[in-house]
């Protein structure tokens, strides 16, 4: 149990807690909020934590402290929607990458952020590497292509693409990326996979802001079901894994380019 309890000299009653969590309780008799996990429970989350307006919360082993910062009770104002849509709108995989390597402190910043990212039931079962080593790359992008081709029915679907980048890339699969960054989850139901997905688009994302470029590499996780070695050679463990490519992006794009509208049920859209 990592709530320990309530610093009784800060609380003023609001219960917040209550409303957010069910393992706090009002007593009558004691006219106190009072925090019971008789059963061990709690997932973590931390809206306790978050939610109280006297910080209050008593915790331990969380990892890292609670992090107040000006307008977190009111996020549009730090990056309101017509931002947000740009910056989505203009999110571009890509495939082209400059030779520089990222400095270790800011791809420090993109596994930070993606730490933060929502896992089902906050299990934060997941692992995390970065592979650098352009010659573990080159074997990984082996290992994926040749147990793709080999699997029933793919190398109709891959042969002619992986051909066409073997003339244009050294690391085919991976486009010549300096940097490769890998997930991985214990957990072997489809949930792991979903977790993963957030997680790595929280890192696209950070990578982004960052004036750095991202592509989702969807082969290794396939492959990885096939073939346990894959891991091994990435130096991760677990039952599911997700990778993306992460470099300094050698191409600039003018426009976001147009998307095909998919009809909603329940709202009529223009």
């Amino acid at each position: 149990m990592t709530i320990v309890g309530i610093d009784y000299e800060k609380c003023n009653g609001c219960r917040l807690c209550i409303l957010e969590c069910r393992f706090f309780i009002f007593d009558e008799a004691k006219k106190k909020v009072l925090f019971e996990d008789l059963d061990n429970m709690c997932s973590l989350c931390g809206h306790c934590i978050a939610v109280c307006p006297q910080d209050a919360i008593i915790y331990e082993d969380f990892g890292d402290e609670a992090f107040p910062f000006e307008g977190i009770e009111k996020l549009d104002s730090i990056v309101p929607y017509d931002n947000l849509y740009k910056f989505l709108r203009g999110h571009r995989s890509i495939r082209h990458y400059k030779k520089k390597e990222i400095p270790k402190e800011t791809l420090k910043k993109v596994i930070d952020l993606m730490q933060y990212a929502p896992t089902g039931s906050n299990l934060r079962l997941e692992k995390y590497a970065v592979v650098s080593d352009r010659e573990i790359l080159k074997s990984l992008s082996d290992m994926v292509t040749d147990t793709l081709l080999n699997t029933l029915g793919m190398r109709a679907q891959y042969g002619k693409s992986f051909e066409a980048r073997k003339k244009k890339y050294k690391i085919p699969l991976f486009y010549d990326a300096p940097h490769v960054i890998i997930v991985s989850s214990m957990l072997d139901i489809r949930l792991a996979d979903h977790n993963i997905g957030i997680i790595i688009t929280y890192g696209r994302l950070a990578a982004q802001s960052l004036g750095l470029g991202t592509c989702w590499n969807g082969y290794i996780q396939m492959a990885s079901q096939h073939n346990k070695k894959i891991m091994k050679l990435a130096g991760v463990r677990g039952n599911r894994l997700g990778a993306f490519m992460i470099g300094y992006p050698n191409i600039t794009f003018k426009r976001a380019p147009p998307r095909s509208r998919k009809p909603v049920k329940g709202l009529k859209l223009d």
